[in-house]
Parts: C-alpha cells; structure tokens; sequence
C-alpha cells in the first residue's frame, strides 16, 4: 500500500482524494456480503466495496452512493480505471434522498453499508473522514429504515460495525422488521475479544441462524485460513 492507493488482484483503489485509506473493514464486507442482481453500496467512498461486488457479481447491476463530493470524484475514478463502468454507477446522494425517491423502492437484492458509527468521539478536523466515522449524517434509525426499504422481498442487508455497536444497531433493526441470519464475530488474534462483527438481515424470519467466530491473524503472526480464503480472489497474499 502506498499514501494514496492499494493495488488488488484485479484493480487498483486510489483514496488519496476521499481522505479514507483502504482498510480491512470495508475488504472484509465485499468478500463476505451476500450479492444479487441489484446491488446498493451506501457509503461508497473510495467505491471499494462497489468494485469488489462487480467482481464477485459479474452480471450484477451495482449503484455506489455517498454525500462527500471528495468521495464521488475518487470512485467514479476508480470504476473507471477498473473498466467497470457498465455495470457500477456511482451516485452523489444520501441513501435517505435515494429512499424518497419511489422508483428505487424493492429494487436492490443486496444493501451494503460499511456505516459510520462514532457518535459521541472528537471529530477529525479532515471533513471526509468526519462523514465517513460519525453517524450525525446517517443515524441507525434512518439507515436501517432506508435500507429495508430499498430492499426486495427477498434480499439482504449487509453491515461490518465495532462490536459494542452492534446492540444498538440490532434494536434499531427490530424495531423496522429485520431479522439477523448471519453474524461473524472478528477477532484480530484468538486470544484477544472480537472487535468487529459482520452482519447480515433480512426482512423474514429464519430459525437458524449462521453465527461464528473468526480470527484474522494466527498466534505466529500469519493470516488465518479463514481469512486468507476469503479474500484469496482479491488480496496478492
């Protein structure tokens, strides 16, 4: 990785101008989050997730949306560079202006959303990476209440949160209907808590739900296998 860009398998993400890094949270929720024909990312910054999507979803439809003008001028780069834009659209707007408007109501079979979560922490005096970590711009409430419905009947929504706000963010879920099915906890190494945790909803009901815990590293300092077939089709392990 350099300064301004990190160079996958298959593509190149620059964020120098979006003021975010690639960082292993967003990495983590492309490899794992379930797809579809439609796809929304909300959030996209650096369109990250966007490209790692067109990869795993050749013949998916994927619109990549964020508020931070930085943020939609790097992605769209992006996209371009990656050649992917038949089938990635990147979109200067809130996921609350994209949820008003009716035509995009059922549409997505996959929500995404690497969401900001700080909402009591000093701000970085760096505006985008203000937006991109605290969630004054996009609550829980509104984010979960826009996403199911953006969502068809059948689809998924998708998230990677700090684990101490995970509760939260599961109430506000409960509260508009949506039922977890899937959720990894992640820790860096076995030894240590999980510090993060993906999760995936939907608007039904399921019995089983598909819970497990995850390491990122092994005692000796290497990638975990879990980790490392993950992302094996876009990490130069």
């Amino acid at each position: 990785m350099s300064n301004g860009w990190f160079e996958f398998k298959h593509f190149t993400v620059f964020h120098d101008k979006c003021g975010m890094k690639v960082g292993t949270d967003g990495v983590l929720l492309g490899a794992w989050a379930a797809g579809g024909n439609k796809i929304l990312d909300i959030g996209t910054g650096s369109g990250l997730i966007s490209l790692m999507m067109s990869q795993r979803f050749p013949n998916a439809k994927i619109t990549g949306i964020d508020i931070d003008e930085n943020a939609i001028e790097q992605a769209t780069e992006n996209v371009k560079r990656a050649g992917a834009e038949d089938h990635v659209e990147i979109i200067g707007k809130s996921v609350q202006e994209i949820a008003n408007n009716e035509k995009y109501t059922g549409t997505f079979d996959a929500v995404i959303s690497n969401p900001p979560y700080f909402s009591n922490s000093l701000k970085s005096p760096d505006c985008s990476r203000t937006l991109s970590r605290h969630n004054e711009s996009l609550p829980f409430s509104d984010l979960v209440r826009c996403a199911k419905k953006l969502m068809s009947e059948d689809g998924s929504f998708s998230v990677i949160l700090p684990v101490e706000a995970a509760d939260v963010f599961l109430s506000e879920c409960a509260i508009y209907g949506l039922f977890l099915t899937r959720r990894f906890n992640i820790k860096t190494v076995s030894r240590k808590p999980a510090k993060r945790c993906l999760l995936e909803l939907r608007k039904h009901y399921e019995k089983d739900i598909t819970e497990q815990d995850v390491i990122l590293n092994n005692s000796d300092g290497s990638r975990s296998e879990w980790y490392q077939q993950l992302t094996s089709d876009f990490y130069k392990w």
